[in-house]
């Protein structure tokens, strides 16, 4: 089954193993996804469900994604892979004066971990983020706006207090954050940190997706 919804920001659309956000202009993104990775300029952001069986030891789960984005016609797209049921994302959305965001998230915590410790052996369950603003930022300005929503989402795992070695976690050890802002012609705004509507609007609406897939994740982990 194929859900969609529609936003001045983004469209979602949720079809199994596929979650797909779609603006209708180019966005410049900042992130460290699998899949078009750094600096880009795209219209979509792309989730890829998988399970264990999907990643046995001998498959490249780089060459997998890739493969099947081409084969799903998604071979634009900014791209993430994660071990949540995609019908499980999360919307977030906030506004401050003229500045509006919106954010997209899966949430799982069975590889949290806390920021500073030792590393320990990677699980599935993972956070994977889009957040993405109206405002047009420069590459400083994408920087900037990517550690704010690095920083609401930190935020928001602390508060659900979910411990793990060395006290409540901090994020996972497989997190990937995708920032997206209006690809326009010449500078966009410089800054996009506490003290702007910008960096206002990124924070509220990570903080409420993370909060919100969190909670969720950890009722059902509750529920058994």
């Amino acid at each position: 089954m194929t859900q969609r919804t529609d936003d001045a920001l983004f469209a979602v659309t949720v079809a199994r193993p596929w979650l797909v956000a779609a603006f209708a202009r180019p966005q410049a993104m900042l992130s460290w996804a699998m899949e078009k990775p750094g600096f880009r300029t795209a219209r979509r952001v792309a989730w890829f469900e998988v399970r264990n069986a999907d990643l046995p030891p001998e498959v490249d789960a780089f060459a997998l994604l890739k493969g099947r984005l081409a084969d799903e016609g998604l071979g634009d797209a900014v791209a993430m892979m994660t071990s949540r049921d995609v019908r499980r994302a999360h919307v977030g959305e906030a506004a401050f004066e003229d500045v509006a965001a919106r954010s997209l998230a899966t949430v799982g915590l069975s590889n949290a971990a806390r920021v500073g410790e030792a590393p320990g052996p990677g699980h599935i369950g993972t956070i994977n983020l889009l957040t993405a603003v109206s405002t047009p930022l420069s590459q400083a300005g994408l920087v900037e706006a990517l550690s704010i929503a690095i920083e609401a989402r930190t935020a928001a795992v602390m508060d659900l207090g979910w411990r793990v070695a060395g006290g409540v976690a901090t994020g996972t050890g497989t997190d990937c954050v995708v920032i997206a802002a209006p690809a326009e012609e010449g500078e966009g705004a410089r800054f996009a940190g506490l003290h702007t509507d910008i960096g206002a609007a990124i924070g509220a609406a990570t903080y409420r997706a993370i909060s919100a897939g969190g909670r969720e994740w950890l009722a059902e982990r509750a529920a058994g």
